[in-house]
């Protein structure tokens, strides 16, 4: 058998030009900068998506809160009401939709390396970050002229502070302990506040610290919820999680929730010297419940499963009809039945 003769340094130089000559030339690729991302395809109407699914859709449920006072007041039902919360309903809306924009375009980088939060429009590419930015501020500043103008300048007021602790809950106060829940829980409040104020409706104490402390309950609730799921994991989705004990966290949950069924059965059981025409002690009915619901959601806190609060109370059929059954009692009692 012979063996064929290695190519010579000449040849083997020659046979290589000839064979770079013949493939095709490559432009190189453009440089990328660290912490951008080309956006994708799809025009106006893909950008228009982006910014919808941003502004959380899913979370605009927590915003009918907006009609708690006015209900309780058994002020609900007029034609003026109705307009009104609904213009306030809008308008706190938007300036939640400011926040997620605002708050999405500014963790973009970080929200690129999370496995679920890289698929968020702005992140994803899908709304570049400037018009994020953008809009959020358009919103922002748009939101509380028009309810300046359209409603009163205590709403105008109180959505500007809104908006004032929410930026600062996304830069700092939410890495700050204890502080972080009550910013949450004061955002809830606020929501339950701001259709009383736009109706010029007195808001009593017993409604501010059952709202309050119910809102409390829930926040923190999830907060343990996510504690309990994360436990022994890495890369937490809140970093604050890992400052946060099970045990504290229950504890808040628990204490929470009582003080929200004491305001509440004090409520129930305080007549204010005007005795009740109905045919059944509603008030008093009702705080059972009441209770009913709170021990109802508990099981979800302690089994450390308490999501955001409207995908419990909408997933869950006996906490739904428990809910409607104290809707029902509670609008009987407004409404003197």
């Amino acid at each position: 058998m012979t063996e064929t003769a290695p190519l010579t340094g000449g040849a083997r130089t020659h046979d290589t030009a000839l064979l770079e000559q013949r493939m095709p030339q490559r432009s190189p690729a453009p440089p990328q900068h660290k912490g951008t991302r080309a956006p994708r395809g799809g025009g106006p109407g893909a950008l228009l998506r982006g910014l919808l699914k941003t502004a959380r859709p899913k979370q605009w449920v927590k915003n009918l809160l907006v009609v708690a006072a006015p209900a309780a007041a058994g002020q609900l039902f007029s034609r003026h009401a109705l307009a009104q919360l609904a213009l306030v309903f809008a308008l706190f809306t938007a300036c939640a939709a400011a926040v997620y924009l605002i708050n999405d375009a500014r963790d973009a980088e970080a929200d690129r390396a999370h496995p679920t939060k890289r698929h968020r429009p702005v992140a994803a590419g899908d709304v570049p970050v400037p018009v994020a930015y953008a809009v959020g501020g358009a919103l922002g500043v748009l939101a509380p002229v028009a309810a300046a103008w359209l409603v009163s300048p205590v709403v105008a007021t109180l959505l500007t502070a809104y908006l004032g602790m929410q930026l600062a809950y996304c830069v700092s106060l939410k890495h700050v302990l204890v502080v972080d829940l009550v910013v949450v829980t004061t955002g809830f409040l606020m929501r339950a506040m701001i259709g009383g104020l736009a109706l010029g409706i007195p808001l009593s104490r017993w409604f501010l610290i059952t709202t309050g402390f119910g809102a409390l309950f829930m926040v923190s609730a999830k907060r343990y919820s996510e504690a309990v799921q994360m436990a022994g994991k890495a890369g937490a989705t809140r970093a604050l999680l890992t400052e946060y004990t099970t045990g504290y966290l229950r504890f808040v949950w628990q204490l929470a929730a009582g003080v929200a069924v004491l305001g509440y059965c004090l409520w129930a059981l305080e007549e204010g010297g005007v005795p009740h025409t109905s045919v059944l002690p509603w008030r008093q009915l009702s705080m059972v419940a009441f209770i009913l619901a709170i021990l109802r959601y508990a099981v979800f806190a302690d089994r450390g499963t308490a999501g955001e609060p409207e995908d419990v109370v909408l997933r869950d059929r006996a906490l739904a009809l428990i809910g409607l059954v104290w809707l029902a009692m509670y609008g009987l009692a407004v409404a003197n039945w």
